[in-house]
């Protein structure tokens, strides 16, 4: 006889899975599937950059200080640089990336690299504007408030896992002058971004950017289901207080239970 828990959590995968799957399947026969809304922070690079071009001065991104390849925040962080790679090559734009783990400096260096490539600009690009700069924290954000000051950069991209430097690099790029587009997934810092950044992507729309970008239909299919989820995840929880608060959910608990 399965608990309770095990039954809601059966119910919820299925229907996530079932979701899915259909909407995978609709994508790929070329059937519509609903649209992502529009993300601001993601519409806004392109007129930063043009900004950037125009005042001929460079742009500089940061994927976040994550210790390693294990943060998703990370990863969503790759899908938006290559999105910033190919507009700054179509605007012949300067970008400078900063990183603080040495193994991500080649990766880094290869998606802009694709970026420049992508739009016939290769010859554009330099390599030592993808920059390895320090293995902690408050070092790597020494650093990348130097270039901001030093390069007086327009705009400044902060995408990925953020900790207590964020407001750091946000009140540098402010003396700079500078366009700030920022976005994490840590709670603890969105207010920071919010306050200090022009445009800030809150909490999973770093992760919805790649779908958003792409305009792939079975990217976009599979976040659909995915937001599904959560709507029907959130129900279940209303409903489960609701039944509480009203002393009303021991029918239902034997229900399940039987």
């Amino acid at each position: 006889m399965l608990e309770q828990g095990y039954v809601i959590d059966s119910l919820v995968v299925l229907f996530y899975t079932l979701t899915v799957v259909a909407l995978i399947s609709r994508a790929r026969k070329g059937l519509r599937v609903p649209e992502i809304r529009r993300i601001p922070g993601i519409d806004s690079i392109e007129e930063a950059v043009g900004r950037a071009t125009e005042m001929n001065r460079p742009i500089i991104y940061s994927p976040g200080t994550a210790a390693d390849f294990n943060d998703p925040q990370t990863l969503a962080s790759f899908a938006v640089l290559g999105h910033v790679a190919r507009t700054v090559a179509r605007y012949q734009a300067r970008l400078i990336t900063a990183t603080m783990v040495p193994q991500m400096q080649p990766i880094l260096e290869e998606i802009v690299r694709q970026g420049y490539a992508s739009e016939g600009s290769v010859d554009v690009f330099r390599s030592d504007d993808v920059r390895y700069l320090a293995g902690s924290q408050w070092a790597y954000a020494s650093g990348v408030v130097g270039i901001m000051a030093r390069e007086g950069v327009a705009v400044t991209l902060m995408i990925g896992p953020f900790w207590a430097e964020s407001l750091l690099f946000a009140e540098a790029g402010a003396r700079a002058g500078a366009i700030q587009i920022g976005g994490t997934a840590h709670h603890h810092q969105l207010a920071f971004m919010l306050t200090a950044c022009d445009y800030c992507m809150l909490g999973e729309e770093i992760y919805a950017a790649s779908a958003y970008i792409s305009k792939n239909p079975v990217d976009t299919a599979s976040l659909v289901a995915q937001d599904w989820g959560k709507m029907v995840i959130f129900g279940l929880i209303l409903a489960g207080s609701i039944l509480a608060t009203a002393n009303a959910q021991k029918p239902l608990v034997d229900f399940l239970t039987k």
